[in-house]
């Protein structure tokens, strides 16, 4: 990047949108992180005022990569590295309540985590430091407040008819790749889930030791399996919600990521995340291994 070159919003996208062909695309990057490469080239592109945005495909621009095998944290140090300081991710997601309806719109809170340990959560582990980061309230609460009604207006003013966003909702994450049986979904209910997927952790929790507020936009694709009388979700009947979801997706972003942008900029309202970080080191710094401190260094000015 052309260190004369702000870019303070990043936008991941999940299944089905690979790319925000709405907006005007300045150039792709390519960015060596200490964890590899991200899931795709960093797509740079600008707002119709100017302002650059960050766009990074989650599971690869042709969809070859598996939810377990996303290089989540070569996407968040990436997106880091250049300066980002809010994201704005977008997943697909199964509903597990009757309410959320297939194409609906979701801003979940609240994370549960069934994932199995397969995938590189930390950027701590074995570096020979510990460090516990805070995630009690795993999105930017925030940002959440902030996207939310520039969402449900956006969606109003879709021309096929508005699209319902529900807020205030849990987010199951589940390993896969397959999807859930019907007693697992049925269990995910009784949990307190209300939409389930396979990619927000840990992309939350990433995006949490780098201190960049982080806020997923959900779009719901089918009622996964816990409907008694119904067939279980298919990859068939996702794929059919999947266009027409992302397309109004794209919509979203397109008229949200300015005012995103912009409240960043302003630097007065996201104030809970940054900062988060620095006494969240237990390990005493004389102790801490040179090795670990450069290579932490490229998400964390504390280990400078």
């Amino acid at each position: 990047m052309d260190p004369n070159e702000t870019v303070l919003v990043g936008c991941i996208g999940g299944s089905g949108l690979y790319h925000l062909d709405n907006l005007t695309v300045v150039k792709k990057i390519h960015v060596n992180t200490p964890w590899g490469e991200p899931s795709s080239p960093i797509t740079i592109s600008s707002l119709p005022s100017g302002a650059l945005i960050a766009f990074i495909s989650r599971h690869g621009p042709h969809h070859t990569i598996t939810p377990s095998e996303v290089p989540n944290r070569a996407n968040i140090a990436a997106l880091k590295s250049i300066g980002v300081q809010a994201i704005v991710a977008f997943s697909a997601v199964g509903s597990l309540r009757e309410e959320i309806a297939p194409g609906d719109f979701i801003i979940p809170d609240q994370v549960i985590d069934r994932t199995k340990s397969l995938r590189e959560d930390t950027f701590f582990r074995n570096e020979g430091v510990v460090v516990h980061s805070m995630f009690g309230d795993p999105f930017s609460n925030k940002l959440n407040a902030f996207v939310a009604p520039r969402v449900q207006k956006i969606l109003e003013e879709q021309h096929d008819g508005p699209v319902k966003l529900h807020t205030g909702k849990t987010v199951i994450c589940m390993e896969g790749p397959a999807f859930s049986t019907r007693a697992e979904s049925l269990m995910y209910r009784q949990f307190g889930g209300d939409i389930i997927n396979m990619s927000v952790v840990p992309e939350s929790k990433l995006a949490r030791e780098c201190e960049i507020d982080y806020t997923l936009i959900c779009t719901s694709t089918d009622y996964d399996a816990w409907r008694v009388g119904h067939a279980p979700v298919t990859v068939e009947e996702v794929v059919k919600t999947l266009h027409t979801n992302a397309g109004n997706a794209r919509a979203v972003a397109a008229g949200l990521l300015q005012d995103v942008h912009d409240v960043v900029a302003e630097g007065k309202v996201l104030d809970e995340i940054k900062g988060c970080m620095r006494f969240a080191c237990v390990t005493r710094s004389d102790v801490q291994p040179e090795a670990a401190k450069k290579k932490l260094s490229f998400i964390l000015p504390y280990f400078a």
